[in-house]
């Protein structure tokens, strides 16, 4: 199984990870808001990596549908103190940002954060992957239909897992023509796809594993489980944990989660079942 290298130290995925979200937005979907001072964004840092994170995702701009503009600037005035304080608390962190603008994350990475986590990969900065390359950085690369904006006006496919493959083929090759090395597939839950479409694509992850690089699943709190459930995003912790069990019987490395006990919880028992 893939390992992929992080500030020198080779994580390897051949037992699934953990990445913890910390959103430092204003408007994310489920957390917005909650992490906007030092003391409640160190303690849930803190409480992630004691419960077991491998990984710390950081965002500071919001994707759901119709979030509003962030400017590069303040996207970094968001997000640089953020991940300076927490490696200030805890150096041994290995920090994902999560932004598809070349010069974010750039600047991320040279203040020690590990890993690129792009949205867009590359459709959105047409530099990223070139700076990617440079910065010799992991760079996780989702599937999204269209912008965060229209992502969800229309989505449609012939065939929603063959293009997926298609598009994560020519996507691999881009990234290895600019020298990047460890790369991770993320299919893009709950971007530009349907509730029908999600689950047809969770249901053949396991097809993904041809493109022979670890595959990331971001399931946590999305309305492909609180719609269904009719319930909402803080009641949908039990849907997750179904749906991450899935995931990994399918085929996952890393689940990109809310709640890491819970997670860590889900790759322990599946993992009784490998032993």
């Amino acid at each position: 199984m893939k390992s992929i290298n992080c500030k020198g130290q080779l994580v390897a995925l051949d037992s699934p990870k953990v990445m913890g979200i910390l959103n430092v937005t204003p408007d994310s979907f489920f957390d917005g808001g909650m992490y906007k001072d030092e003391y409640s964004i160190v303690s849930q840092v803190e409480k992630m990596l004691t419960d077991g994170a491998t990984f710390i995702d950081i965002g500071a701009y919001s994707s759901r549908p119709n979030a509003p503009h962030v400017t590069e600037l303040e996207e970094k005035q968001r997000l640089l103190p953020i991940v300076e304080l927490i490696l200030k608390q805890f150096p041994e962190t290995l920090i994902s940002v999560d932004t598809f603008r070349a010069s974010v994350a750039k600047e991320a990475i040279e203040i020690g954060a590990s890993i690129v986590n792009d949205i867009s990969a590359g459709n959105l900065d047409d530099q990223m992957m070139e700076t990617v390359g440079k910065l010799g950085v992991p760079y996780c690369m989702m599937h999204m239909q269209g912008t965060p904006k229209t992502m969800q006006e229309n989505p449609s496919y012939d065939s929603v897992v063959k293009e997926l493959l298609q598009y994560f083929s020519r996507k691999i090759a881009e990234a290895k023509s600019h020298k990047i090395n460890d790369l991770i597939i993320d299919p893009g839950f709950g971007f530009g796809k349907t509730i029908a479409h999600n689950y047809e694509i969770l249901n053949q992850l396991q097809v993904f594993k041809l493109l022979d690089f670890p595959l990331l699943a971001g399931v946590s709190r999305k309305s492909m489980i609180y719609k269904v459930l009719e319930n909402s995003p803080q009641e949908a912790l039990n849907g997750t944990s179904v749906l991450h069990t899935i995931a990994l019987q399918n085929g996952a490395s890393i689940l990109r989660v809310h709640d890491v006990k819970e997670a860590v919880e889900c790759v322990k028992l599946v993992g009784m079942m490998r032993d």
